[in-house]
């Protein structure tokens, strides 16, 4: 079946120059890795002459002593022994430093010098702000507000002052109770109050032998010729085994 196939394709010809065979291979150069990475190559055979100096060789050597651990403790390990031996504190930069922000966080040093001024203000006596604070201090005070009534000074025999005593008798709980005052100390019997009487009544309600009369108390006669005692006479005689 492809023998005849077979046969034609080695006798087919193209042409080098025609457009597809020229777009195949364009598309070819391009998706080389060979060529894509040939000028690199060559570069590097050429060689390179950097610096020592250069500046990103400066920068790179700088990063990699900031991004250092050991170069960033250096500073710190080599002071560390330079603490030792101080005569003073205040020779000692961190301690004195120290000091300085105790000094300044302690209350009793802040206000000192508060403390020491407080008391050497001097006032002129009519100045307006302490004229208005006596003002005020007479108008909320309690002695000069309050004014009591034996400070009053009037005749003992006016009409007004015979008046109040007479509504201050009244008034008075020593003159209010002042008619009951002979009842103090005298004895008294409950026999006749009104919660006695009162409590004799209810018990007389609920005393059930004054309520109910036995019937054996009550003053009876049975008649003997009433029908009903003839008929139970008869009925007992002939029942009776005698």
């Amino acid at each position: 079946y492809t023998e005849a196939w077979d046969a034609d394709k080695t006798s087919i010809h193209v042409m080098p120059d025609t457009p597809d065979i020229l777009l195949a291979k364009a598309n070819a150069a391009n998706a080389s890795h060979k060529l894509y990475v040939q000028a690199w190559e060559e570069a590097k055979k050429k060689g390179y002459d950097m610096r020592a100096d250069a500046i990103p060789i400066q920068s790179a050597k700088a990063s990699r002593d900031i991004a250092s651990d050991y170069k960033y403790k250096l500073t710190h390990e080599k002071e560390k022994g330079h603490y030792v031996g101080c005569k003073t504190a205040q020779e000692d930069p961190k301690l004195a430093l120290a000091a300085r922000a105790m000094m300044l966080q302690n209350d009793r040093l802040y206000k000192k010098a508060y403390n020491d001024s407080k008391t050497q203000i001097h006032l002129p006596v009519d100045m307006l702000s302490v004229q208005a604070a006596k003002e005020c201090q007479t108008l909320v005070s309690d002695v000069d507000y309050r004014h009591y009534l034996h400070q009053w000074t009037c005749l003992p025999d006016q009409n007004d002052v015979i008046h109040a005593r007479k509504a201050y008798d009244l008034q008075s709980d020593n003159v209010y109770k002042s008619d009951l005052e002979w009842l103090r100390g005298i004895g008294w019997l409950t026999e006749g109050s009104v919660d006695v009487v009162k409590a004799k009544k209810a018990q007389e309600l609920l005393n059930e032998r004054l309520y109910r009369t036995r019937p054996e108390e009550l003053k009876f006669t049975s008649i003997t010729d009433a029908p009903d005692v003839v008929q139970a006479k008869i009925n007992a005689a002939q029942i009776s085994d005698v």
